[in-house]
C-alpha cells in the first residue's frame, strides 16, 4: 500500500481499505503502566536551584528489575490476552553458496515435533511478505540459493515452553537440519547504491565555490557495469553531473602529477564488521485475535511509528484480516540496531500462525549474533595532498566501499554519511568522495552507532597523524593549521550551523599534561616497565547529528494545580531521553514535566499529513503540497542519528515556549497587575524578555516571584493557553510558520500547532465544540509557511558537535597486548540538559570505541556469526579492565552563552578514541596500522 497518513486520523484514513485502527500504548503511558503496576517510572526528582535531576525516570525500574524491557513481558502480564504463552524459533541457513533443499526434523522424537511449522509456501499462499523496505524472501523457498548467511527458512511454533526448549537444544548447532543441493556459488548482485560528492572551493574558504553538491549537485551513477558504478563523462561546461566529473578528474590528475611542494599520501584503510551487542537481544511477543481481527504487538523499537506503518503494509493484502493494531513499544537499548530491523515482523508472522495464542520469539545470544544488524565493514582508499611549506591540505580523494550484506537496509545512507564525514574537523579546498554500498552474503548491516563516520573519520585521523610525522610537525599543530573555522564550508559546500569550536577542543588538548609531557612520560614509563613500550595518541572529530528530514511531535499541558505532562514522539532507547525531555520543560515552565509519555504516535490533537519523499521530492511538489496547512514533508523520526538532544528538545522547548508566552506570562501579568492603579507592575517597565525562573518561581523586573502552581491556576481561570501540541521539521534548518493566536499573528519554528485554552471545554456550546478536538485542543491553520528548499538536502549535514580524545597506553613487547592506561576527552555540546546523561554517553561511547580499535571483530562470511556458533565466548567486548575505567577523565567546553542549544553527542563520543589508540600505538612502537582492530598478533608480527 502507499505511504500512510501519519497521525492517528491519518492512519484511519489511509488504511481504510484494510479497515485498520491503530492504538499505541507505550511504556510510561497510563494504558501501559496499568499492564503491570502503577508508577513503573518515577517522576524527576528535581533540584530547582541547580536544574539537575537526582536520577533517571527509568533508573529505579531498571535497577530493581521492573518489566521495562519487551523481553520481560509474557502473555500472562498482558490484560485481555490469553494467558497461555507459545514460543517460536527460526531455522536458518549456514551456507550461502548452494541450493536450499529443505529441512529435516526427524531428530525431534519423543513428542518434540512442533505444533506448527511455517514455510515460504505458507507465506505465498497467504500473501504475506516483508514490508517493501526489508527486501525479498522473508522465508527462503526451497530451490533458491540463500542471499546471505543465516537466512530464515522456517518458523517452528510450540504451545508449551518445555517442548520448545528441548527441541531447540536438539536442533541448535546440529548439522543436517538444513539440507543443501547443488553448489551455485554466492549470489552476485549489483551494489545497493553509489554516490559521489565533488567540491572545488573558491580562492578562500569563504568565497563562493566553483562546484559543490549544495550549489550544484551530488553525482549519481548512470548505471552499474560489472558490479561497479559508471559515472557521467567529464565535460567542463556540460550538464551538472558532467561538470562534477570534470572537476573530479582535475583533482585526480593533480594528485597523480603533484607540484614539487605537495606531499601526497596514498593509503588503504579497513575496518571490521562489529556486533552492536545491545543489552536486550531482539525479540517480539505478538498475538493475533482472529475473532476480533486484532493484532497485538509487544516490541522493542527505536521507531514505533515505522513498525505500525510496516505492520499494516505487511498484512493489508494477506489472508489474515487486521482491523485493529495494538502496539506496545517498550524501552530498549538500540545503538541503531533496533531501527528498521526485521524481528518485529517475524514476531508478527509467528502470531498469525499461533492458533489464536500469543507467540514469543526471542533470540538467545547465538541467534542474536547470527541475525542482528551489524556495523558495516569498510574498505577505504585515501589520497591526500598537503603543501609542505604551509602545512595546508590542498586536495583529498576518498573511495569508500561499505559491505552492506544480504539485505539493503540503510547501507546506501551509511555509505553516503561515511563519505561526507571523512573530512572530520578539517577544511579541504578540493575533494572528491565516492561511496559505494555493496551487496554480499554477509549478515545484514544497518544503522549502528557512528553510522559510517566511525569508519571514515578514524581513518582520517590516522592519516593526519602520519602526515604530521612525515613533515616533522606536532600533530595538533598540523590540525590547528587545517581546522575548519566558523563560516568555512564542508565537503558538500554547506556552512555548518553556528560557531564551529573544534579549534577550542584542539587548544585544550594541546595544553593537557598527557600531551605536553608525552616524551618525558614515555622515557620514564619504559625505564620503570622493561618490556613495555609507552605511547600517547590524539584524535579529534566532529560528528554530524540528524538526517536532513528530522520531524517530531511534542505536547505539553498543565493542570490547574500545576502538574505538567509531556507527550513526545521520540522513543526511549536507553539514552535517557525521557528524563532529558522532562527536564527540557523547565527552561520555559520553571520545573520539569511530572508525567512523561514517550513513543506517542497518536496525535489526534494535531492532525498532520505527509506524502512524498522529503529527500528526493521536487521543489514544485513541495510548494504544491505545502499549501495544505496540515502537510509536512515528514511525520515523525525514530530515535536515531543522535537526534534526541537537539531535534527532540527543539519540539519540547517550542511547545513550552508557546505555553509560556500565551499562557504563563499573561497569567503573571494579571497577578502582578491586580489592585488599584494596576498593582505592583505599573511603576515598572515589565518586559517578557526579562522574565526569569528561580527556585520554581517566576519574576521579572523586580516583581514578586510567583510559584508555577499559582500561575497555572490563574491561566486556567482566565482561559489562557494551558496546552500546546507542536510539530517540527528540519531539513538542515527549521520549518517556520505564522499562526494567529487570539488575534495576534506570531511566527514560530514549527509547521503545526494546536492549543488548549483553560480546561479545554467549550464555553459556548456546539459552535466552539466543532473547533476543538476531543481533548479540547484547537487546531490552528498556519497562515504562511517556510520549509527549507529541497536543494538543502545536498548539504548532507550542517549540525556538528566536536570531541577530542587523548589516550596513553602501553604495549607489551612479548605478548603484543595493549593496555589502555588512561584517557581524557574534551567535548563541545552546547548547553547540557542533564550532565549525568552526557557523562554516561561519553563513558559508554569510549568503551565502544576502545572495543572497536582493539578487540571486537566478526569474520564476514562462513566462519563468522552467520554460522550460528558465535557468542561472547568468542567475541571480546571490552571489560572495565580494558577501558581504564578508574582513570578516565573528561571535560565539556563551557557554552558560549546560556542560549546555546544542546547538541547531539551520542555518536561522536565513540569515534576519536579509535584514531587516538592507533596513533598512540604508533608512538609506542613506531609502526602505523591501517586495519582495525589492532590485535596482539598484529603487533607481535611487527615486533618480531
Amino acid at each position: 500500500m502507499g505511504k500512510l497518513g501519519l497521525s492517528r486520523r491519518g492512519f484511519l484514513k489511509a488504511s481504510a481499505l484494510a479497515g485498520v485502527s491503530v492504538f499505541v500504548a507505550p511504556l510510561g503511558s497510563r494504558a501501559f503502566a496499568a499492564l503491570f503496576e502503577e508508577k513503573i517510572l518515577t517522576p524527576v526528582q528535581w533540584d530547582a536551584t541547580s536544574g539537575g535531576a537526582k536520577f533517571r525516570i527509568d533508573g529505579i525500574a531498571k535497577v530493581t528489575g521492573a518489566k521495562v524491557f519487551a523481553r520481560d513481558v509474557r502473555a500472562a502480564d498482558m490484560p485481555h490476552w490469553p494467558k497461555e504463552q507459545s514460543h517460536a524459533l527460526i531455522l536458518r541457513t549456514t551456507r550461502a553458496d548452494c541450493i536450499y533443499s529443505g529441512f529435516d526434523l526427524s531428530m525431534l522424537d519423543g513428542g518434540l515435533a512442533p505444533d506448527r511449522v511455517v514455510t515460504a509456501e505458507d507465506l505465498a499462499r497467504d500473501k504475506l511478505a516483508f514490508p517493501a523496505f526489508y527486501g525479498d524472501d522473508m522465508l527462503l523457498p526451497v530451490g533458491k540459493t540463500p542471499a546471505y548467511l543465516g537466512q530464515a527458512v522456517a518458523i517452528l511454533i510450540y504451545h508449551d515452553f518445555a517442548r520448545f526448549r528441548f527441541a531447540k537444544d536438539k536442533l541448535q548447532f546440529r548439522d543436517g537440519v538444513i539440507r543443501y543441493g547443488a553448489t551455485t556459488g554466492p549470489l552476485e548482485r549489483d551494489p545497493w547504491a553509489a554516490f559521489r560528492f565533488v567540491r572545488v572551493g573558491g580562492k578562500t574558504p569563504y568565497d563562493d565555490d566553483v562546484f559543490s553538491s549544495l550549489k550544484d549537485t551530488p553525482l549519481f551513477p548512470h548505471m552499474m557495469k560489472k558490479r561497479e558504478p559508471v559515472w557521467a563523462s567529464a565535460a567542463e561546461h556540460g550538464k551538472l553531473d558532467e561538470q562534477g566529473a570534470f572537476h573530479a578528474g582535475e583533482i585526480s590528475d593533480a594528485l597523480d602529477h603533484p607540484p614539487a611542494e605537495w606531499l601526497v599520501v596514498d593509503r588503504e584503510y579497513s575496518t571490521q564488521s562489529v556486533d552492536t551487542a545491545a543489552l536486550e537481544p531482539d525479540n517480539a511477543n505478538c498475538w493475533y485475535d482472529a475473532a476480533t481481527q486484532s493484532l497485538h504487538m509487544v516490541i522493542p523499537t527505536q521507531g514505533p511509528h515505522e513498525v505500525a506503518e510496516s505492520a499494516i503494509e505487511m498484512t493489508a493484502k494477506s489472508g489474515f484480516p487486521v482491523k485493529n493494531l495494538f502496539l506496545h513499544p517498550c524501552y530498549t537499548v538500540g545503538y541503531g540496531s533496533k531501527d528498521h530491523y526485521n524481528m518485529p515482523f517475524y514476531g508478527l508472522l509467528a502470531s498469525l500462525y499461533g492458533d489464536g495464542r500469543p507467540v514469543r520469539l526471542a533470540n538467545d545470544r547465538f541467534e542474536q549474533f547470527q541475525t542482528s544488524l551489524k556495523r558495516h565493514a569498510f574498505d577505504m582508499r585515501y589520497r591526500m595532498a598537503i603543501d609542505r611549506n604551509s602545512g595546508l591540505i590542498q586536495a583529498f580523494k576518498g573511495d569508500f566501499v561499505a559491505n552492506g550484506g544480504g539485505r539493503c537496509n540503510f547501507s546506501p545512507s551509511v555509505a553516503m554519511v561515511g563519505a561526507t564525514a571523512a573530512q572530520s574537523i578539517y577544511y579541504i579546498p578540493k575533494s572528491d568522495l565516492t561511496a559505494t554500498a555493496i551487496a554480499s552474503r554477509a549478515i545484514d548491516a544497518g544503522s549502528a552507532r557512528g553510522y559510517g563516520t566511525l569508519q571514515s573519520m578514524a581513518a582520517t585521523e590516522m592519516m593526519i597523524d602520519e602526515i604530521a610525522q612525515t613533515l616533522n610537525l606536532d600533530p595538533i599543530d598540523l590540525r590547528l593549521k587545517n581546522v575548519m573555522r566558523t563560516g568555512m564550508k564542508n565537503t558538500q559546500g554547506a556552512i555548518p550551523a553556528g560557531a564551529v569550536r573544534a579549534e577550542d577542543v584542539l587548544r585544550r588538548a594541546q595544553a593537557h599534561p598527557l600531551w605536553t609531557e608525552r616524551a618525558k612520560r614515555k622515557t620514564e614509563y619504559e625505564i620503570a616497565h622493561p618490556g613495555k613500550r609507552y605511547g600517547v595518541g590524539f584524535a579529534c572529530t566532529q560528528k554530524d547529528f540528524g538526517t536532513g528530514a528530522e520531524s517530531a511531535f511534542a505536547k505539553i499541558e498543565f493542570t490547574a494545580d500545576g502538574r505538567i505532562a509531556l507527550n513526545h514522539s521520540g522513543a526511549e532507547i536507553g539514552t535517557g531521553s525521557s528524563t532529558s525531555q522532562a527536564l527540557a520543560c523547565a527552561k520555559w515552565l520553571g520545573k520539569p514535566a511530572a508525567d512523561v509519555h514517550m513513543a506517542t504516535i497518536d496525535w489526534t490533537d494535531l492532525p498532520v499529513v505527509t506524502s512524498g519523499d522529503p529527500y528526493i521530492m521536487s521543489q514544485a511538489e513541495q510548494d504544491r503540497l505545502s499549501a495544505n496547512p496540515r502537510w509536512s514533508p515528514s511525520y515523525m523520526s525514530p530515535a536515531s542519528a543522535t537526534n534526541s538532544a537537539y531535534y527532540f528538545t527543539h519540539a519540547t522547548h517550542e511547545a513550552a515556549r508557546v505555553i509560556f508566552r500565551h499562557g504563563i506570562w499573561p497569567a503573571a501579568l494579571a497577578i502582578w497587575g491586580q489592585g488599584i492603579g494596576g498593582g505592583q507592575a505599573t511603576s515598572f517597565v515589565v518586559r517578557i524578555e526579562d522574565a526569569r525562573w528561580k527556585d520554581g518561581t517566576l519574576s521579572a523586573d523586580g516583581l514578586e516571584p510567583i510559584p508555577f502552581e499559582q500561575l497555572a491556576k490563574k491561566a486556567h481561570e482566565l482561559g489562557l493557553v494551558t496546552g500546546a501540541a507542536v510539530h517540527t521539521f528540519n531539513r538542515w534548518q527549521w520549518s517556520e510558520a505564522q499562526f494567529d493566536i487570539a488575534g495576534e499573528v506570531v511566527r514560530f519554528p514549527l509547521d503545526g500547532l494546536s492549543l488548549r485554552f483553560g480546561d479545554g471545554k467549550p464555553k459556548d456550546g456546539a459552535k466552539s465544540a466543532a473547533k476543538t478536538t476531543a481533548n479540547g485542543y484547537t487546531v490552528l491553520d498556519r497562515k504562511r509557511v517556510f520549509i527549507a528548499p529541497v536543494q538543502r538536502n545536498n548539504a548532507a549535514v550542517t549540525y556538528y558537535s566536536a570531541l577530542g580524545t587523548l589516550v596513553e597506553l602501553a604495549v607489551s613487547e612479548s605478548s603484543g597486548e595493549v593496555e589502555v592506561l588512561s584517557h581524557h576527552s574534551i567535548m563541545e555540546c552546547g548547553n547540557q540538559i542533564a550532565p549525568q546523561l552526557v557523562s554516561g554517553q561519553l563513558q559508554g561511547g569510549l568503551a565502544m570505541g576502545i572495543g572497536h580499535a582493539l578487540h571486537e571483530y566478526l569474520p564476514l562470511y562462513e566462519d563468522g556469526p552467520g554460522n550460528g556458533t558465535w557468542n561472547f565466548n568468542r567475541y571480546h567486548l571490552p571489560l572495565a579492565s580494558d577501558v581504564a575505567v578508574w582513570k578516565q577523565t573528561g571535560e565539556v567546553l563551557p557554552p558560549l552563552s546560556e542560549t546555546d542549544p544542546p547538541k547531539g553527542i551520542a555518536e561522536v563520543v565513540m569515534i576519536p578514541v579509535v584514531g587516538a589508540i592507533v596513533n598512540a600505538i604508533a608512538h609506542a612502537i613506531g609502526h602505523r596500522f591501517t586495519a582495525l582492530p589492532v590485535t596482539p598478533q598484529n603487533i607481535q608480527e611487527v615486533l618480531a
